[in-house]
């Protein structure tokens, strides 16, 4: 798997065998930086990336300029995965990386992000309470975007702050804010 995009481009991200995680595809990952690149200066975006897996989407903010990136995943393969690319890629002062289920940290924390991006197993049934919470903690700042990427069996557009979605191939992107 590779960086698409800004000063690591070309960059690839290596991925054990057996990984227990689903990358989003360069399509899907092009056609959302397309998207986001004409709304955010990435540079001044706190951004909070929940079940971070293979880390792809948190390794393209960062490529493009943003430099405070919390990566949050469960499994300790991931993790110790994560890890070693941050530090690759020279990625550690920027990036921190959070070993938790995403429920629970959500739950946790008293931070706030003007991004959120969640990319939940998608035969997890967890999308709408994620999207809830995260609302209901006012974790995402006012002027935020909450980003959830998900499979075509699940429809996010009757949750409340639902603003707009986006299909790239298999993958669907639900745009959720404040305003």
């Amino acid at each position: 798997m590779r960086i698409i995009g800004g000063a690591l481009k070309g960059k690839i991200i290596q991925v054990p065998a057996g990984f227990p995680s689903r990358p989003t595809t360069d399509f899907a990952r092009e056609g959302l930086f397309n998207v986001l690149g004409n709304t955010k200066d990435f540079e001044q975006v706190r951004i909070l990336d929940l079940y971070t897996g293979t880390g792809c989407i948190s390794y393209e903010f960062f490529s493009r300029g943003a430099n405070d990136i919390t990566m949050v995943d469960c499994h300790h393969r991931v993790i110790k995965n994560l890890l070693k690319t941050n530090e690759r890629l020279n990625a550690t002062p920027s990036i921190r990386v959070i070993k938790s289920d995403a429920l629970t940290f959500i739950k946790k924390i008293s931070e706030t992000y003007d991004l959120i991006f969640s990319d939940p197993p998608f035969d997890n049934r967890q999308h709408a309470e994620m999207v809830a919470l995260i609302f209901e903690r006012n974790i995402l700042r006012s002027e935020g975007i909450l980003i959830v990427e998900h499979g075509k069996q699940t429809d996010l557009s009757q949750e409340t702050y639902f603003k707009s979605s986006r299909k790239f191939g298999n993958v669907i992107f639900s745009f959720f804010s404040w305003e």
